[in-house]
Order: C-alpha cells, then sequence, then structure tokens
C-alpha cells in the first residue's frame, strides 16, 4: 500500500518571509512548527487539497505555484505517510491560528533555522533558507 499523501504551503509574502505555523496538538507534535497544510482527500489534486487546508485552518485564501521537490519527488513523513510541499501566495485573508495551531510567524529566510520544525518539514526548512538567501 502506498503511503497517504500530505501537503503544504510554503506561503512567502514580498518580503520574502515564510508562514510557519507552531502546532498545538497532538502532544508530541506541539511546540513544533511546520508549513500549514494537510491531508489530501480522495478526488483532490494536491493543489486543491492545500487550498482547502490553508483556508479551514487559517481562515485564508491561497494561490498554489510550483512545487518545492525532494530529489525523489516527496518527502518521507513515515511509512504511512509522505509529504509534497508547493510555494503558495496570500490571495485573501490574513492567516489566523486555529485548532491545529496556538501561533504563526512570518519569519526572514536567515531565521528559519532558529524555530523547532516537524522531523519531517526540517530538511525543507533548510534547503528553503538556502535558496532563499541567494
Amino acid at each position: 500500500m502506498s503511503p497517504r499523501l500530505v501537503v503544504g504551503a510554503i506561503i512567502v509574502d514580498d518580503d520574502r518571509r515564510v508562514l510557519a505555523a507552531r502546532r498545538n496538538r497532538p502532544a508530541e507534535l506541539a511546540l513544533q512548527w511546520e508549513f500549514p497544510g494537510g491531508k489530501v482527500e480522495p478526488g483532490e489534486s494536491p493543489q486543491q487539497a492545500l487550498e482547502r487546508e490553508v483556508h479551514e485552518e487559517l481562515g485564508c485564501r491561497i494561490q498554489v505555484h510550483a512545487e518545492f521537490e525532494s530529489v525523489d519527488g516527496a518527502w518521507p513523513i513515515n511509512d504511512e505517510l509522505e509529504l509534497r510541499v508547493f510555494f503558495a501566495s496570500l490571495v485573501a485573508g490574513e492567516p489566523l491560528p486555529g485548532d491545529s495551531h496556538d501561533e504563526l510567524s512570518w519569519v526572514a529566510p536567515v531565521d528559519l533555522d532558529a524555530l523547532v520544525w516537524l522531523e519531517a518539514d526540517e530538511p525543507i526548512a533548510r534547503l528553503l533558507q538556502q535558496g532563499l538567501l541567494r
């Protein structure tokens, strides 16, 4: 059985800052940062799922752009889940923490490594930091 797909948004603002979301649940993930997103439902494209999840979780609308691919195409989370991340821009509303997050932060590229990222998101943040600092 292939892993279930999870999507994440690298939302970048006009100042090239990245939106990070701090988890408040489940307990084993609390206080760790992630790129907002969620699971792809049957019949959804990854881009549709990302737009839906960000709207549900943060109350704003995004436009999904290019995928930030790993060497293998997706970023493994565990045996049951794999992550794909996409660059996105905010098109309507202001992001606000929802049920799964207690804090949001617009982070400058130089500061991305100062956050404690979820294990699956950490290599993405590291590579993103290197790319945005160029």
